[in-house]
């Protein structure tokens, strides 16, 4: 029998958001020939999931740039797991665990791949400390993403490879549980934005455009997420003041950061997120799809290779005047809800189904190693 293809994904771990579901859903993937362990920096949520789906979880310890023996401590475990587990190829996920970390795989002569999931600028301390060790291979997370790689390094080969998104696995009557829980009318319009509270998210735009809709419509937004650091905090506090300022702040739930998007998923009926700035894909959108509700989003970045005109409504960026039309569209048309719904589930799987996306990454990575 062929030897499986032995890959170690190294990762901060600290956060838990898109990058950190798509590596707890490439976990749980089983795919024939196909062996995977974790090295995480920070022991947390991320670490813990992992541990329950069965995944190895090597922990290198916490790592402070500013205090540059944390980060020597980490390498030299990192190149002891390396020789303890042998494996045929090295990942590692953000410009953060590269310019860390690379050069020790390079340095045991391990095939080293780079996982692109933002859109890189190429300015930050990160990105000038990972371009020191090219990779042998970047998977990138979206065409879009793949055009800014030369940021990094000009001429080092790529391939897409769209993050996996598991299908929602949800209660029939978590629609009507949840809009219990979150003093929601059964009957209401329910328009969800599920992100962490960074501005260019369009928070903003979001609740301007709701403004307009003050009188209209039966409907109630659901905001979800958490504010990391003092910036983000900030953002949030000026959100709440003008969700009071504008005369909805009776119809606009904050719920913070929460573990059960997919019940809020499906207990909503329109899945938003107005960005500013492009995102390298947005597995929001594939969650939303899934679950059959209709994506509104701003028509840029990697959001125009998830969301086309069967599954939602893509808007000018910051154009509150267009994102307050589509949401009166689909605030007064349940048929248009329902035909945009419709196609969600299957442009999903074909894009972001876990089985097919894990087996092509192996395929990719087995290419690198040698075994292709």
């Amino acid at each position: 029998m062929p030897q499986p293809l032995r890959v170690l994904h190294v990762y901060a771990g600290n956060l838990y958001g898109g990058v950190e579901r798509m590596l707890a859903t490439l976990a749980s993937a089983r795919v024939d020939g196909l062996e995977q362990s974790f090295a995480l920096s920070f022991d947390g949520r991320l670490a813990d999931e992992l541990r329950r789906i069965g995944a190895r979880v090597e922990l290198l310890g916490p790592v402070r740039v500013s205090l540059p023996w944390t980060a020597l401590r980490a390498r030299s475990r990192l190149a002891r797991v390396i020789r303890a587990s042998r494996p045929d190829v090295v990942v590692c996920h953000s410009t953060w665990a590269h310019g860390i970390f690379a050069a020790v795989a390079r340095g045991r002569g391990v095939p080293l791949v780079f996982w692109l999931h933002d859109v890189v600028r190429g300015g930050t301390w990160a990105d000038r400390l990972a371009r020191r060790t090219p990779p042998d291979l970047a998977i990138c997370t979206s065409r879009f993403a793949q055009a800014a790689l030369g940021r990094l390094w000009p001429h080092v080969p790529a391939e897409v490879v769209y993050p996996p998104v598991p299908p929602p696995t949800v209660e029939s009557s978590a629609r009507r549980e949840v809009r219990a829980e979150l003093d929601t009318s059964i009957d209401d319009v329910v328009f969800l934005m599920a992100s962490r509270f960074d501005p260019a998210k369009g928070h903003r735009v979001l609740l301007n455009a709701l403004a307009s809709m003050r009188e209209t419509e039966r409907w109630t937004c659901w905001i979800a997420g958490g504010a990391s650091g003092p910036r983000e905090a900030a953002h949030l506090a000026g959100v709440r003041a003008l969700a009071e300022a504008s005369g909805i702040a009776g119809r606009v739930r904050f719920l913070g950061e929460r573990a059960d998007v997919p019940r809020l998923v499906a207990a909503a009926d329109v899945l938003c997120q107005p960005n500013l700035s492009p995102d390298a894909f947005g597995i929001a959108f594939v969650e939303g799809m899934y679950a059959g509700l209709p994506v509104v989003t701003s028509a840029l970045g990697g959001a125009l290779e998830a969301v086309d005109p069967t599954t939602g409504i893509l808007v000018a960026p910051g154009r509150v005047d267009a994102l307050a039309e589509a949401r009166r569209e689909l605030a007064s048309d349940p048929g248009r809800r329902a035909e945009l719904g419709a196609a969600g589930p299957a442009r999903a799987r074909a894009l972001c189904d876990p089985h097919r996306q894990a087996e092509r990454m192996r395929q990719v990575l087995a290419t690198v190693a040698g075994q292709g």
